[in-house]
């Protein structure tokens, strides 16, 4: 009978495997932290907005076309901003009404009489604005029109009539810093907020 010398076997441990594998959490913590992290940084760094100006309309009309062209018009509006020393223009901000960009006729006022034509109601938006502008003295109104009769939606002389090509509503930020307009509607109110953005 032959004899075969025992071999040494090496030994593994359990302890090695806990051990690679409470690291690996260990890692993912610091890389999760870095993130973490970096994120706090840019939030940190997001600009602040400070309400400086607001002003609200009520819709007397049930008119669904009228408050259509209001939604649009709040929609090409929301979200522009005017860097300090800038003139701003409302017609070269919301454009020309055309049926392409979903206009429809509604009520508007041409030489003291009542007519319909496609963006009707874009004056309520920028009456609503052009209210709002007054509350800063930092701004310069450069234009501004008033409609042939008095419209019921804000007090008489203070309203802005726009006509793209004709009559527009412009100011300048004679602020420090850039302002930010957000506009909405919800077919029962017209409301503008002016931000001061640091």
């Amino acid at each position: 009978m032959i004899i075969l010398p025992l071999m040494k076997l090496p030994i593994i441990y359990g302890s090695n495997e806990t051990n690679q594998n409470s690291e690996a959490p260990s890692d993912n913590s610091s890389r999760f932290q870095n993130t973490s992290n970096e994120n706090n940084s840019e939030q940190s760094a997001s600009p602040i907005e400070t309400e400086i100006a607001s002003f609200t309309t009520k819709i007397y009309t049930k008119d669904s076309d009228r408050q259509n062209n209001i939604s649009i018009t709040c929609s090409s509006l929301n979200d522009t901003t005017i860097e300090n020393g800038q003139t701003f223009s409302f017609c070269n901000t919301v454009g020309k009404a055309t049926s392409s960009k979903g206009y429809k006729k509604a009520d508007v006022i041409v030489d003291k009489q009542v007519t319909q034509a496609l963006g009707g109601g874009n004056c309520q938006v920028s009456s609503t604005l052009y209210n709002a502008i007054l509350k800063v003295s930092d701004f310069k109104v450069t234009e501004r029109h008033p409609h042939g009769k008095k419209v019921n939606y804000v007090p008489e002389g203070k309203d802005a009539a726009v006509s793209y090509g004709s009559k527009d509503l412009k100011f300048v930020n004679n602020t420090s810093n850039t302002i930010k307009i957000y506009a909405s509607t919800d077919n029962k109110k017209v409301s503008i907020k002016i931000v001061s953005v640091k």
